[in-house]
């Protein structure tokens, strides 16, 4: 028996429903709840000063914060946890949510990419988070790369593959690269790599820069190097992350997320090897996954939940996940069957078209 299952085990039923009150108040409306708030809300009569003991012994427990003196309670990341293990109800899929999903799947004849894309605004949507979803790697081989200087200090990788795919990356180059830099750089890059695929792409480009150092400058060099190991780094995986609804971190509990927060969260998304977390997270366990605050070790934003579920091919194979990234006060029991509905939808999808 865990430590948490336990602590609930040992509640009496008093002291648990005044902790599901305070929980399921808080996700509800993120405010602290208060000991006249939550005997309003019991079934059975039960004084403040009552409530006020319980909610004093729940927070030596460490399940239960208090934000300002004098104020309410708000669960702490022990006691969300413990509400997710043991007392969340987690509700049905409801009809409307189940068509929106198939009604995003059903859209356009266009490749696995743009309908996983249709589909993660379609999740966006309905949890009024920002959605995540890690696509399978692309094994087609390249045909052309062009680089695209958007500002100092980023530039856009534009890959074409063979079977007509293309997929833009964002990366940092080296301080002080020039147009003329990009330009050799995707030279150089195209008369060695077409009709390689990714995965082959790290060991050639290594070999060629050591016989051809005299062809490109260093600044060139450089921004081929990490141009690269954006795309694939050696011994990894080349998934690619879609990011919908981010504007949905800025619009709901702004009081929570701070502009500089948010964009410590947006240049998370980017990192290549958060990625790579983002599905290893989903293959230690069946079905959805939620990591509350710090539990959530794939960005480093604190104060975020991410509920994530992996999806597999006919073969029964994870070959990628997808999920939803918000405040930590989310409505898990409705998000939960949401994304793991989505998360089925999308397995279905990729072994049709394989």
């Amino acid at each position: 028996m865990s430590n948490n299952s336990k602590i609930l085990d040992d509640m009496d039923g008093r002291t648990r429903e005044v902790f599901r009150r305070i929980v399921e108040g808080y996700l509800e409306n993120g405010e602290p709840m208060g000991s006249r708030t939550v005997s309003m809300s019991l079934s059975e009569q039960i004084s403040s000063a009552t409530i006020r003991n319980v909610m004093q012994d729940l927070e030596l427990l460490g399940l239960l914060d208090s934000p300002h003196i004098s104020a309410g309670r708000i669960p702490s990341e022990l006691g969300l946890r413990l509400f997710v293990d043991g007392l969340l109800e987690v509700n049905a899929l409801n009809k409307g949510d189940r068509e929106k999903l198939n009604q995003s799947a059903r859209e356009g004849e266009g490749d696995v990419g743009e309908t996983l894309d249709r589909i993660g605004s379609a999740l966006s949507g309905l949890t009024q988070s920002a959605s995540l979803v890690l696509t399978p790697k692309q094994e087609e081989p390249i045909k052309h790369i062009d680089f695209v200087s958007l500002a100092p200090d980023r530039v856009l990788a534009v890959l074409v593959f063979a079977n007509g795919d293309v997929e833009n990356r964002l990366f940092t180059p080296p301080l002080g690269q020039t147009p003329s830099a990009l330009r050799e750089a995707a030279n150089f890059l195209n008369s060695v790599i077409t009709g390689r695929t990714l995965s082959e792409v790290h060991t050639v480009v290594s070999s060629e820069i050591a016989k051809r150092r005299q062809e490109i400058d260093k600044l060139a060099k450089g921004m081929v190097q990490r141009g690269i190991a954006v795309w694939q780094d050696r011994g990894e995986t080349n998934e690619r992350l879609i990011v919908r609804g981010r504007s949905n971190l800025l619009e709901k509990d702004s009081q929570e997320l701070d502009i500089e927060r948010v964009k410590i969260l947006f240049d998370d998304l980017e990192r290549k090897q958060d990625i790579a977390n983002f599905l290893d997270l989903t293959e230690k366990g069946d079905g959805v996954r939620i990591f509350i605050g710090s539990e959530n070790k794939l960005f480093s934003l604190s104060g975020s939940s991410l509920v994530v579920s992996s999806y597999m091919n006919a073969d029964h194979k994870v070959i990628g996940a997808i999920g939803v990234i918000g405040p930590k006060r989310l409505n898990y029991g409705r998000i939960v069957p949401i994304v793991d509905y989505t998360a089925q939808l999308v397995g279905k999808i990729i072994s049709d078209r394989s």
